[in-house]
């Protein structure tokens, strides 16, 4: 090495290092955050369909990873824009990793099963993440400018998100008290589930199971299935798995019916769900199809289930007996 290359090579290299640093400086101030999505019991019935947990203060430059935790309900990590339609649940994707400063939507696919997606936050603001397989699921990301301090740390979040989930999965008002209510004579099966709020905005309790799930009739017996869920759509299917109506008519008083003649016979409610809420400024909207009716004309075994649950184990009995 000649004596200029000697000369210039030692301060070439400070100043290379120099410069590594202080471009590696911010990005080592970027913190990464985690959170999860959904929550669900060991046998998949109770789900928590929430965010958790669903407020979260970061630093411009942060991230967040959300992690998937039911095994077969879907959902996703989805911000739009302010004022934006809501659209159907297979919009706004885009990769993990992908920036969000409220100018274009953005969001995972429906994910499940430990998936993960994360979402860079580069400018301060304040964000509504929201689910697009859900309605009513929801939660908030505050973005701070670095300059101010965080109110919590990872561990706040993790202790709160595992108290909002067992809060929401271990209810154990509503549902069988919502059955018990019809009494033993009234051949009622009820699909049941409860919305709470917190101040970073709404998570709910599906419960993904008729209730009860066998039911003894007799022949001529009617069965009336009826959806109570503020949120979640349900099916009542027999034969082949259907999210449309097969077999059934509309009633007087608005309510789904139908007969059913063999232990073969294909029948389903199509979706059966809430109407949604009313808000002010909105177009009052219709009332929603939450009842079926179906009458048995012979004994037998008759199982059936929901099309949408069915791998989380959402499933009936009807015993028809003579």
């Amino acid at each position: 090495m000649n004596p200029l290359m000697r000369s210039w090579f030692p301060g070439m290299l400070r100043a290379s290092v120099l410069s590594i640093l202080i471009v590696a400086a911010p990005l080592a101030l970027r913190a990464q955050w985690l959170a999860n999505v959904g929550a669900e019991s060991a046998d998949e019935g109770r789900q928590a369909d929430a965010f958790l947990s669903n407020e979260i203060w970061i630093h411009a430059g942060d991230n967040i990873t959300w992690t998937f935790v039911p095994v077969n309900e879907i959902h996703t990590v989805t911000f739009l824009t302010p004022g934006q339609v809501r659209p159907a649940f297979g919009a706004c994707v885009a990769a993990s990793g992908s920036s969000f400063d409220g100018t274009s939507c953005v969001g995972s696919a429906p994910s499940s099963n430990g998936a993960k997606y994360t979402v860079t936050f580069p400018t301060a603001g304040n964000y509504k993440m929201v689910c697009l397989v859900h309605a009513n699921m929801n939660g908030a990301v505050h973005v701070l400018p670095t300059s101010m301090s965080l109110p919590h740390t990872q561990s706040f979040y993790d202790t709160q998100a595992g108290d909002q989930a067992r809060d929401l999965i271990n209810d154990a008002d509503g549902a069988m008290e919502e059955a018990h209510d019809f009494g033993a004579g009234a051949n009622a099966v009820v699909m049941h589930g409860e919305i709470r709020a917190t101040t970073g905005g709404r998570q709910y309790l599906a419960i993904l199971r008729f209730l009860p799930g066998k039911i003894v009739v007799r022949v001529g017996d009617s069965v009336e299935w009826m959806n109570t869920d503020p949120t979640e759509p349900h099916t009542v299917t027999f034969g082949p798995p259907s999210f449309a109506p097969v077999g059934v008519t509309t009633a007087a008083d608005g309510s789904l019916e139908s007969t059913i003649n063999s232990t073969s016979a294909a029948v389903s409610s199509g979706i059966l769900v809430a109407a949604p809420e009313d808000r002010r400024g909105l177009a009052q909207s219709p009332l929603g199809t939450t009842r079926v009716r179906i009458t048995f004309t012979q004994p037998g075994t008759y199982q059936y289930f929901c099309s949408i649950h069915a791998a989380t184990g959402m499933k009936g009995t009807v015993q028809v007996v003579p």
